[in-house]
């Protein structure tokens, strides 16, 4: 599942200085090629045909090339092995997901400056972005945290989720970090519907879905047990699924979140949100979201 290479992007902030640690730690712990990215921002209307605008784009790129350069110095003197060094000019979100495609990256890192909801409707997120347009596994960094430490691992048996599941099983094997596994159930309401049902008959539905949980569970965790993951412990919780884990991971004080993603459209995720999206706004520590990987 994990990667031969890993494609850190960064942009000079003290986010992207947590981001490369974490990426630095990871490639160690797994053996994979560290590559690293910087992204000169060059806005639309600064077309090198139109007004003039090349000297402001080269000065752009310079600027650019002196932040990668910078960037490179501080992993190897932290101890880090850098594979390749890569400037790009664009777009940051859409030069990171390409560049990871045409290297073939089995994983991006991104640090994320958490914008408020009002500056984030506005501006966008770079890191948010990534995560739905690369075509591999995506870490998004926030916090001071170690690495890789507890992990928490969301499941609920769809593909993305087992993709999720093997992921933190490699890293738990390769960084000897203990898996908390959690299983986010509806809210009685939810599951009862619009039917009306006698109290003995509702609590009857819920043992027996709380019993079908509990055993899917277990499957889970002796699927991470099977593959060399350590498991810690499990949990079953009720409601939003998106809080249950951004709240375990506080609780347990997680060192990586590992979600899947199903990778909805725009439209319906509009409509009804994303639990992968939300995870990564609201959680404390990185949070790597798997999905299946997407071919031409």
């Amino acid at each position: 599942m994990f990667p031969t290479k890993i494609l850190l992007a960064s942009d000079g902030s003290s986010e992207a200085g947590r981001a490369a640690r974490m990426a630095t730690a990871v490639s160690e712990m797994l053996d994979s090629e560290l590559h690293v990215v910087h992204v000169g921002f060059v806005p639309a209307m600064y077309h090198p045909e139109m007004r003039g605008y090349t000297s402001r784009i080269e000065t752009v790129r310079q600027e650019t090339q002196r932040a990668l350069d910078e960037e490179v110095l501080r992993i190897e003197a932290a101890d880090g092995r850098v594979s390749g060094s890569h400037l790009r000019m664009g777009r940051p979100d859409a030069e990171i997901a390409e560049l990871a495609e045409e290297l073939d990256a089995g994983l991006v890192v991104v640090g994320s400056r958490g914008l408020g909801p009002i500056k984030r409707a506005v501006l966008g997120s770079v890191s948010g972005s990534v995560v739905r347009h690369a075509h591999c596994p995506v870490m998004v960094v926030r916090g001071e945290t170690p690495a890789v430490g507890p992990i928490v691992l969301a499941v609920d048996g769809s593909e993305e989720a087992k993709l999720a599941t093997k992921a933190a099983t490699e890293l738990s094997e390769g960084t000897s970090s203990e898996v908390h596994l959690i299983y986010v159930l509806p809210t009685p309401e939810r599951m009862y519907g619009p039917h009306f049902y006698s109290p003995d008959i509702e609590r009857q539905l819920l043992e027996r879905v709380r019993a079908e949980a509990r055993k899917f569970l277990d499957v889970q965790a002796e699927d991470v047990r099977s593959g060399g993951g350590r498991v810690a412990q499990t949990y079953l919780g009720t409601g939003r699924t998106d809080e249950e884990i951004v709240e375990l991971a506080e609780e347990i004080g997680a060192g990586l979140i590992v979600v899947g993603s199903r990778g909805i459209g725009g439209v319906r995720r509009a409509l009804m949100g994303s639990v992968s999206d939300s995870v990564v706004r609201h959680a404390h520590c990185p949070v790597l979201v798997v999905r299946a990987a997407r071919h031409p």
